[in-house]
């Protein structure tokens, strides 16, 4: 039945209502500072940042493209020759766009059925003379056991091939007590508008405690200069976090933990309304919320469903890299025993509004609609 109650996918003006007033402070300042970028307000974040998460750097850049480019090029760097990098398929290409750009061949595995993380089985059948990295992606919020990962590649004699994390959906995530960013070799964020840490436009970082993998990228984000006009590392950009994003991610970094927890309070009140025929995705220990979504052999139909009722959905992501019309001629490869998981789930994911807040009406008439969806 149609109703006139609208629910939004998202609403980041929410966030601005709360915290508008500290925002707008932190922004008014840098503007009047006269400097806008490469100054005090990107240290500071980046300080913030690195402490949050635990690591001895953190390098801003302008987007969280940006960053996985870099940290694979860093890696690349400590690795010369190779060019194969283990990843999924399932999560919306972001990770193979950077690769193509720099200059490597995506591997891709399949994902575990419950929590749509990397098959770890699977990525290790992967392994080639030619693998440089796996790409560890943390996404919807889960966390992918970099610890187990790490172990089992020690175990083949392969800790020569670098772990590479995407935290963009993860921030503030934890696995055995440790931050992600802080599991692998290096990391990637991105701090978009929408993330559980998110700026007022684009911006990105790189973390890692290496020091040889930090000043890389450091350099591959400024030319490739090891001083000023004096190019040292090939494959450099121009890639800065400016100064008004940095200041506003420095005013919400502190709320990060108390903002992941409403998210995860509106997952569970959805997971306890949801009927035996919608899955929710499960959800590791000490992973975070960043979407929420839901598994459904009749995905479209519910999709439908929800919007008679005023529920705006999204999907996450529709198709598989490998099965992008853009990169058909370029090289790839499969693991060894496909991609079975990843095939099956991608027609039956669903996302749901969760978001920074929601009311509690919001939240219980989505909850409602779930629970009345009728079974086939």
């Amino acid at each position: 039945m149609k109703t006139s109650r609208r629910v939004p996918f998202n609403d980041v003006g929410r966030l601005y209502e709360r915290y508008g007033a500290a925002i707008e402070s932190a922004v008014v300042a840098t503007l009047r500072s006269g400097w806008w970028l490469n100054g005090e307000r990107a240290e500071s974040f980046a300080r913030n940042f690195a402490a949050a998460i635990g690591v001895a750097h953190c390098i801003p850049v302008a987007n969280g493209t940006d960053a996985l480019e870099i940290a694979l090029k860093a890696a690349a760097s400590a690795r010369p020759g190779r060019r194969e990098v283990i990843t999924v398929a399932n999560a919306g290409g972001y990770t193979t766009t950077a690769l193509r750009a720099a200059g490597l061949v995506p591997v891709y595995a399949d994902i575990e059925e419950a929590s749509q993380l990397l098959d770890i089985d699977s990525a290790l059948s992967c392994l080639s003379d030619e693998t440089l990295a796996i790409v560890a992606t943390h996404l919807y919020g889960g966390v992918v056991d970099v610890a187990a990962l790490r172990e089992r590649l020690e175990s083949l004699g392969r800790s020569d091939v670098a772990i590479i994390e995407d935290c963009a959906q993860a921030h503030g995530a934890t696995s055995k007590g440790r931050p992600v960013g802080s599991l692998g070799d290096i990391a990637a964020f991105s701090f978009y508008p929408t993330k559980n840490l998110g700026a007022a436009g684009d911006a990105g970082a790189v973390l890692t405690s290496s020091e040889a993998l930090a000043d890389t990228a450091r350099a591959l984000r400024q030319y490739g200069w090891s001083a000023k006009y004096r190019i040292s590392s090939a494959g450099g950009r121009n890639s800065r976090m400016d100064e008004v994003q940095a200041a506003t991610l420095d005013v919400l970094l502190p709320n990060l933990q108390a903002l992941n927890a409403e998210r995860a309070e509106v997952m569970a009140r959805f997971a306890a309304a949801c009927p035996s025929h919608v899955h929710p995705l499960v959800r590791a220990p000490g992973s975070v919320v960043h979407l929420a979504v839901v598994r459904s052999s009749r995905r479209d139909a519910l999709r439908a469903f929800l919007a008679e009722h005023g529920i705006a959905t999204d999907v996450h992501y529709p198709i598989l890299d490998c099965d992008q019309e853009g990169w058909q001629a370029l090289p790839s490869r499969l693991a060894p025993n496909g991609l079975p998981v990843s095939r099956r789930s991608v027609g039956e994911l669903l996302s749901l509004p969760c978001f920074i807040a929601m009311s509690a009406e919001e939240v219980d008439h989505i909850g409602a609609a779930l629970a009345e969806f009728p079974a086939a």
